[in-house]
């Protein structure tokens, strides 16, 4: 088992861009490291690696084995590679950092003993992920704002001084940082240095950002993407109504391209014109459901994505190519 990390991806470096097509264990209807409505680890990892997806993410902690011996194993049968693990975070807390810390350093331990370049760091939820109930406001003060900006900075000069590796900020639904000002008052309140973002566009997408816009203007800050979907229709009335960041995904809010928006070549291009080295992770939040719905998702976005006409793109090859076609 190697424990040296891959070369990261230089998205500050203009150049010739290389787009690594990934997928994560969220597009397997998985959200927790431990949960009976969600497929067992080993299928999803049989099934990630049939579709012909090379890398992935950790996905939550203690999903996948924590042993990197067992788990360097499980991957090399089936030749697959880490790019990065996931924590959340709440910085903007009182006394939060050991805490934090403390989740984030096993993560960044295995990721890097698995050869990843990344932790993704997304800040936790102001609803609970599987009730939808209210845990805190929904608007920060502006001391707690300053707390979790400087504490972000903090984190991502710690890992990549402890671990070698790069946080990837990621906004999210329900949290702190979900509309497209949140995204632009924290960029310009962190360290380009330590505090690289992970444009997810469906969560872009679920606040009617305009995940182009982001692109063009912070190129330098786009470390790593979440490639997801969402549907229009769904999303106004989530927004209209109200409803949770849970039942929204309930109600088909993310959807498998090209069924949704943002529109993936536009978006893609954007990122080969700019020669930005990225990891883009296909997501498609299905939170709980049947264990026999993922792999037909995942086997036509793999199809998909693969005919987009995209020349840096690298995507494997499924194991038996004609199931794309189903």
């Amino acid at each position: 088992m190697s424990t040296q990390s891959q070369a990261a991806p230089t998205p500050t470096r203009q150049g010739t861009s290389r787009i690594r097509i990934g997928s994560a264990p969220d597009s397997w209807g998985v959200w927790f490291p431990d949960d009976p409505e969600q497929v067992p680890w080993q299928r999803f990892l049989d099934e990630v690696s049939a579709c012909g997806y090379e890398w992935i993410e950790l996905g939550p902690y203690g999903y996948l084995p924590t042993d990197p011996a067992r788990l360097a194993d499980e991957l090399g049968s089936r030749n697959l590679k880490v790019t990065a693990g996931t924590v959340f975070e709440h910085l903007h807390r009182p006394d939060s950092w050991d805490a934090v810390w403390s989740q984030v350093k096993d993560v960044a331990a295995l990721t890097q003993a698995m050869g990843g370049t990344h932790v993704v760091v997304i800040p936790d939820t102001f609803r609970d992920q599987k009730t939808g109930a209210d845990i805190e406001s929904r608007n920060l003060t502006p001391e707690a704002w300053n707390a979790m900006t400087t504490g972000v900075d903090r984190l991502g000069r710690a890992v990549q001084e402890e671990y070698g590796l790069s946080i990837a900020f990621h906004p999210h639904a329900e949290s702190h940082v979900g509309y497209q000002t949140d995204i632009e008052r924290f960029l310009a309140d962190t360290d380009p240095a330590y505090v690289p973002l992970c444009l997810d566009t469906g969560h872009v997408s679920y606040y009617r950002g305009d995940n182009l816009d982001l692109i063009r203007r912070y190129p330098e800050r786009i470390g790593y993407l979440h490639l997801k979907q969402v549907d229009p229709a769904v999303i106004d009335r989530v927004l209209a109504e109200d409803i949770t960041w849970p039942a929204a995904v309930q109600l088909g809010a993310m959807v498998e391209p090209p069924q949704g928006v943002p529109d993936y070549p536009p978006l893609l291009e954007a990122i080969e014109e700019l020669g930005l080295d990225v990891f883009a992770i296909v997501e498609h939040d299905l939170y709980p459901c049947p264990p026999d719905v993922p792999l037909p998702i995942a086997q036509r976005t793999h199809h998909y994505i693969a005919g987009c006409g995209i020349r840096s793109l690298e995507i494997g090859r499924p194991a038996n190519a004609t199931e794309q076609q189903s």
